[in-house]
């Protein structure tokens, strides 16, 4: 890594083998290419002392603020919590904007768009309301009264067209990834949180195995901060470009790009694939599916980012309104965007965050106009609005305001991500980020009584401090000292000062007679007596009590004769063998709709040992061998339903693909029978027809309209 953590990884090697005093020479390459390999081993040079006391600074830095806040949160709220100089902002900034969204107070507006034609000319086109003619400012429109008004004066308007313009406009394909974009897209695009575009993309930079001997990579280091590419590379896209798609997608030359993240030390490449004329269609077989949509992402974009511009043909068309009673005209708009050339855009067009104005390329195409044109109102339509408050952070549109705040690497984005949510500082839904109570408890206590140093100011400034570190501008010492006096100071009135974070009731203890209090522990809020540790009562949250208690198993396992024991599941309580994971036996509770399974008298045709019914983690039972996992011999569980049809027996059946299992009958087949559901043995109580387990336990006629609880059982069916 050519970057200050590479410099500092090299000085500390030297350091561990013991080769200080001896000549060294470090090799540095900011690209993975063979010129690239050769110039850097042709060209070494000394370790550079400043970046490596860069990093050492950052290091210091970090557990200065990491560990002692992270004790202060342990001592003040609960064990368990950590608080970091890059976590605990990106924290704030989530709580500060869902704060600004509940004191956010709607203001009403109303919008009008008129629906003009250009008389016996088609098509007819959309005009919005701007304000009075002759002035710039927009007129806003505030209430109903007011949009009626004008409506009504409207509707009896002459409408003249009174000035057409025509420009041409020019968009620039987007830059190649950076890790920050690449999270950002594929989070708009793909849906991945930035931990998993990092996973996937991680796996496609160390190689894929294509079938043609070992394994390839597929794309460039993908933890980078510059824009920066190989010209190799350039060459090679610009002419997979001219072949593909013509000369007429080419630029005059190779596009560069310029960093416009704060601080970038961009010691590597952009992301892109190491290979243009290895496209994704090519390689799709041997990828999964995540692995080809991000790399599909990753290779339109650098192509995209090598090719022409786009072309737009942007008309405005200015009308007037003229009301019958003589007042002031109204001014209306109408605007159309032409795509005239493609360029880019043939490939890629990049994603936008919620709230981003959408684009209207082509959605309001306008009749050849000229000054001075009548125009008929076809329809006027007055709507209300309310304006919005901000929206929500998304895993996307927060790494983007850390990247332009200057807070943090493009090593620590997903990192940072996961550890908010892993925390319980955060949590994700559909994509948004909302603080939890936890998450904002904690940051009220850090901006309380550490307010410079959960800032962003303060965290982007030190990102300054350490790049004049490394420029050799300033000793590294210093900068820690000055930085550690003030915090040290602040930590010693918090701990001081900060209450604990407990909440008052108004219940009392019924075993010591204090009040009762609310405080946090490891899985959340809970009640505890104030008069703590001499009185050690507590109870859960109102709503929150524990789940029935599971019944105490005084059985052998019936293929390992060790204790069985009850257990919880994801499908709810089963009753399981100690001997887990050599042993897998499980049946269900007593009770269970699913305990009515057949018995099974059968040796295993692989191993000859003898075989059992089982509850998958599905919750579907199947016959297994006991000598697993040796053998692991299994088939469908016979269900003991007869198919109402022919009487055959009904039998578990797995689909291809992502549908799973079904029921069907075991005549097929001539019979084609089939449910969705588990089918019972035992008859409906109304009709005697087929009955099935729904998934809330309950049992379902297939012929009537009878629901209700699992019937008594029947004995069951031997088999074998």
């Amino acid at each position: 890594d050519p970057d200050r953590e590479g410099e500092a990884i090299a000085w500390h090697l030297a350091e561990a083998a013991d080769l200080q005093g001896r000549p060294l020479e470090r090799v540095v390459f900011h690209e993975i290419t063979q010129a690239a390999v050769r110039e850097a081993f042709e060209h070494p040079r000394q370790i550079d002392m400043d970046l490596v006391n860069a990093q050492q600074a950052r290091r210091v830095v970090d557990r200065l603020v990491g560990y002692p806040l992270s004790w202060f949160l342990a001592s003040k709220v609960r064990k368990g919590l950590s608080a970091g100089r890059v976590q605990s902002v990106a924290v704030r900034l989530v709580v500060e904007r869902e704060r600004e969204i509940r004191a956010f107070n709607a203001v009403e507006y109303w919008t009008m768009d008129a629906q003009l034609e250009k008389q016996g000319v088609p098509p007819a086109f959309r005009a919005k309301f701007v304000g009075y003619a002759g002035k710039k400012d927009k007129l806003e429109v505030s209430n109903e009264t007011e949009a009626n008004r004008i409506a009504s004066e409207l509707r009896a308007a002459a409408f003249l067209v009174t000035n057409v313009d025509t420009k041409k406009q020019v968009r620039r394909p987007a830059a190649p990834f950076i890790t920050s974009t690449l999270q950002q897209e594929a989070s708009r695009r793909l849906g991945f949180p930035a931990k998993k575009a990092m996973s996937v993309a991680q796996k496609l930079y160390e190689g894929i195995d294509l079938g043609s001997g070992g394994e390839v990579g597929l794309i460039t280091y993908m933890r980078t901060d510059s824009t920066n590419v190989a010209s190799s590379a350039q060459d090679e896209a610009r002419a997979y470009i001219a072949q593909k798609y013509g000369k007429e997608y080419l630029p005059a030359s190779p596009r560069k790009y310029t960093g416009r993240v704060k601080g970038a030390q961009e010691a590597h490449e952009a992301i892109r694939p190491t290979s243009v004329m290895r496209d994704p269609q090519s390689v799709r077989s041997q990828l999964t599916a995540e692995q080809h949509r991000l790399y599909n992402l990753i290779w339109q974009r650098f192509v995209a980012s090598q090719m022409s511009d786009a072309e737009f043909d942007v008309t405005t068309a200015e009308i007037t309104a003229q009301p019958p009673v003589p007042s002031n005209p109204y001014s209306l708009r109408a605007t159309n965007t032409q795509l005239r050339f493609a360029g880019f855009r043939q490939v890629y067009i990049e994603g936008r965050d919620e709230g981003d104005e959408e684009e209207d390329v082509g959605t309001n195409p306008l009749p050849v106009l000229s000054n001075g044109n009548p125009l008929r109102l076809l329809d006027l339509a007055p709507e209300q609005h309310f304006t919005e408050p901000p929206p929500r952070y998304t895993e996307a549109s927060l790494v983007k305001a850390m990247e332009e705040k200057g807070i943090g690497r493009p090593s620590t984005y997903a990192p940072t991500m996961s550890t908010i949510q892993d925390r319980e500082y955060v949590r994700r839904e559909s994509k948004t980020l909302h603080p939890t109570e936890l998450g904002e408890t904690v940051n009220d206590l850090l901006v309380e009584y550490f307010p410079v140093f959960i800032d962003a100011n303060f965290t982007a400034g030190m990102e300054q401090d350490l790049d004049e570190i490394a420029d050799g501008e300033k000793e590294w010492q210093p900068v820690v000292r000055d930085f550690y006096e003030p915090l040290k100071e602040a930590l010693a009135t918090a701990k001081e000062e900060a209450p604990k974070q407990v909440q008052e009731t108004d219940e009392v203890c019924p075993e010591s007679g204090d009040p009762m209090i609310i405080r946090w522990g490891r899985r959340g809020q809970f009640m505890a007596c104030s008069g703590y540790p001499e009185c050690k009562y507590t109870k859960p949250m109102p709503g929150e009590e524990p789940e029935e208690e599971l019944p105490k198993i005084d059985e052998a396992c019936p293929d390992c004769s060790k204790p069985l024991s009850a257990r919880r599941g994801r499908n709810g309580p089963f009753i399981g063998c100690t001997g887990y994971p050599k042993c897998r036996y499980t049946r269900p509770i007593e009770g269970d709709a699913r305990e009515d399974l057949p018995k099974i008298d059968e040796a295993c045709p692989d191993c000859s040992k003898p075989l059992s019914i089982r509850m998958s983690r599905r919750g579907s039972p199947f016959v297994g061998c006991t000598g697993y996992p040796k053998c692991k011999y299994t088939r469908p569980a016979p269900t003991g339903a007869k198919c109402p049809r022919d009487s055959g027996d009904l039998e578990e059946k797995r689909a291809k693909g992502k549908r799973g299992s079904f029921y069907g009958c075991a005549n097929y087949p001539e019979c084609d029978f089939t449910v969705a559901n588990r089918p019972l043995p035992q008859p409906c109580p109304s009709c005697s027809s087929l009955l099935t387990l729904e998934t809330d336990g309950d049992a379902k006629c297939t012929s009537c309209d009878w629901k209700g609880p699992v019937p008594a059982k029947r004995e069951p069916v031997p088999v074998g």
